[in-house]
C-alpha cells in the first residue's frame, strides 16, 4: 500500500514525460505522480478498437500496480493526453501527396496513402468517443485530454513533423522553462490562444467540429480547475 495514492499519468512518448513530468509532479506533490509511456499511440495501433480500449488502457496500469507493488485502491485519478492528429476533419481534408509521411497544416492534411488516413480516422474517432465518455477504468476516476494538432503544436506553436530528437530537445526546454514554476504554466495553458473554453464534455465537442483538431487547441487547463 502506497503511503501517498497515485495518479496515473498515459502519455504516447518520452518527449511529453519530458516537458510535463517536473511541472505535473510539483502541482500534483501532495500525490504520487508515476507516467504510463505508451510509445506510440494507443488508440491508433492496429490491434485496438472500440471494444477493447479499456482493456488495453487497464493492462497498462496492470503493469504500474505489479511494478511499483501499488494495489488497484492506491490509484485515485487516470489521466490520459492524446493528440487529436486531425482526426475529425472530412474525409475531403486528406488529401494525396508525394510525402513519406503523413503532413499536417491547418485546413487539411497530405498523404500517400488517402484510404489508410481516412481509415485511422475513423477508428480514431470512434475510440475517442468512447474514451471520453468513459468515466472509469478498473474503478478508477479517468479522463483523457486533447492536444491539437499534437503536443508540440500547442506547446510551442509549431505545426510540423518533428524528429524524436527534435521532440527531447524543445522538451527539455521547455521543462526548463517551467521549472518550479507550475502556476506560470497554468496560466500558458489557460491562455485564450490555447484553452477551449467550456465543460469537459464541451471542449470534446468542440474538437469534433471543421478542422478544429488541426488546429492549436487543448482541454489541459481543465486538469487544474480545483
Amino acid at each position: 500500500m502506497s503511503e501517498k495514492k497515485v495518479i496515473a499519468f498515459i502519455v504516447e512518448g518520452r518527449s511529453e514525460e519530458v516537458a510535463l513530468g517536473s511541472i505535473i509532479k510539483e502541482y500534483f506533490s501532495n500525490n504520487e505522480v508515476q507516467f504510463v509511456v505508451i510509445r506510440g499511440d494507443i488508440t491508433t495501433k492496429d490491434y485496438v478498437s472500440a471494444d477493447s480500449i479499456l482493456k488495453k488502457i487497464d493492462s497498462h496500469i496492470d503493469r504500474v500496480k505489479e511494478k511499483y507493488r501499488y494495489s488497484y485502491e492506491d490509484f485515485i485519478r487516470i489521466i490520459h493526453l492524446t493528440d487529436a492528429d486531425g482526426v475529425f476533419i472530412g474525409k475531403e481534408k486528406v488529401k494525396f501527396a508525394e510525402v513519406e509521411r503523413i503532413r499536417y497544416y491547418t485546413d487539411h492534411v497530405e498523404t500517400a496513402d488517402v484510404d489508410a488516413i481516412i481509415d485511422r480516422n475513423s477508428r480514431k474517432a470512434e475510440i475517442l468517443f468512447k474514451l471520453r465518455r468513459t468515466g472509469k477504468v478498473h474503478g478508477i476516476p479517468y479522463r483523457i485530454y486533447f492536444n491539437s494538432c499534437n503536443l508540440e503544436h500547442v506547446l510551442y506553436n509549431e505545426l510540423k513533423d518533428f524528429s524524436d530528437e527534435e521532440k527531447m530537445d524543445l522538451s527539455d526546454e521547455f521543462a526548463e522553462k517551467y521549472e518550479g514554476k507550475p502556476e506560470e504554466f497554468i496560466k500558458f495553458i489557460s491562455g485564450p490562444g490555447v484553452a477551449v473554453s467550456g465543460t469537459y464534455q464541451e471542449t470534446w465537442r468542440f474538437l469534433e467540429k471543421g478542422t478544429n483538431s488541426l488546429n492549436r487547441h487543448s482541454n489541459m487547463h481543465l486538469l487544474f480547475r480545483k
